[in-house]
């Protein structure tokens, strides 16, 4: 199930001061990944600040929150803050067209039941900044029931440019995972977010999957989306939610300098092996596209066709999901 607001003011999201990082698994079983850090650009956000409900970490869970901040120097973007935490490690790739970019490795199977964990990016002024994950994000049950959190938060500056290009999430069955983005933008800022989920492995069910994605522009509420998959959640594999299509996601594009069609525009000819809709939001500058898919191969061409035809070319300029080299 999907609920969408746009355009409303919202107040902003709930801080916590840094916290020391909690992990009751021996290291020997679930290590942590190694830390570059530069202690001035903390940022006061700690793993389970989002707006997840269960803010207590399970006694088996870990609780981490990796954070990459980029600056702009005057002449390029560079990375004063790489710091990998828990199932987090950060890795700096090598710049392209001037924009830094950084992979987020998996160090350990994350998330499991329990976990509450975090990532902390922001772009600031003037800065350009990709950041994508080496591999699928899988979440899985682990040794309790109990859900995890996965929070990211994503900040842009005044003029800053932030691509968050993440692989595949897969819900497995058995898993509960609550996932939230908190988006906060400048408002000359840019910013292309690409989401693509999956429910179940192959002749699997899906866990219970729960997101929310909530961002704002100039400190006003541009999007405030919710849905809601597998588990508990009534009529989500229904012909008005998903029918048998297993593969879904989204791109969101904001950029102050886009001309938005005024009508939603419907992609893709077969429903059957899929479809999606790009639609402009109330604020004049932002796309959205929402697509649904038999396989995942149809999903992410389908989101390469909103991306294409938001550009108004043949095949995307910007950045698509890309390999961690």
């Amino acid at each position: 199930m999907t609920h969408t607001t746009s355009s409303a003011p919202l107040p902003g999201p709930a801080r916590e001061a840094p916290g020391p990082v909690q992990r009751a698994a021996p290291a020997t079983v679930r290590p942590t990944g190694a830390e570059h850090h530069d202690a001035g650009h903390d940022n006061p956000r700690s793993a389970g600040a989002g707006a997840s409900e269960e803010s207590v970490p399970h006694p088996s869970g870990v609780h981490a929150t990796a954070r990459i901040r980029a600056e702009h120097n005057g002449r390029t973007t560079t990375l004063p803050l790489l710091r990998s935490d828990g199932p987090f490690h950060l890795r700096r790739l090598r710049c392209r067209d001037g924009r830094a970019r950084v992979s987020v490795l998996g160090a350990m199977s994350a998330p499991l039941g329990g976990d509450r964990l975090a990532l902390d990016i922001t772009a600031s002024t003037r800065a350009r900044l990709d950041v994508t994950t080496s591999a699928a994000t899988i979440a899985l049950r682990g040794s309790t029931t109990d859900p995890a959190t996965y929070d990211v938060w994503l900040t842009a500056g005044e003029d800053a440019s932030l691509n968050w290009l993440p692989q595949p999430l897969i819900s497995t069955r058995g898993s509960t995972l609550h996932q939230t983005y908190t988006v906060e933008l400048a408002s000359t800022a840019r910013l292309v977010l690409r989401e693509e989920q999956l429910l179940g492995r192959t002749a699997e069910p899906p866990g219970h999957l729960t997101t929310r994605l909530t961002v704002r522009r100039a400190g006003r509420l541009l999007l405030d989306q919710h849905t809601a998959y597998g588990g508990p959640v009534p009529a989500w594999d229904g012909p008005a939610v998903l029918g048998s299509h297993r593969a879904c996601g989204q791109l969101l594009i904001v950029r102050p300098d886009m001309t938005v069609p005024r009508e939603p525009v419907h992609l893709g000819d077969d429903p059957a092996t899929g479809s999606a809709v790009l639609a402009p939001l109330a604020d004049s500058s932002a796309l959205l596209a929402t697509a649904v898919a038999s396989t995942p191969a149809r999903l992410r061409d389908l989101l390469d066709t909103a991306l294409a035809h938001a550009e108004g070319t043949d095949s995307p300029a910007a950045p698509r999901i890309w390999s961690a080299r």
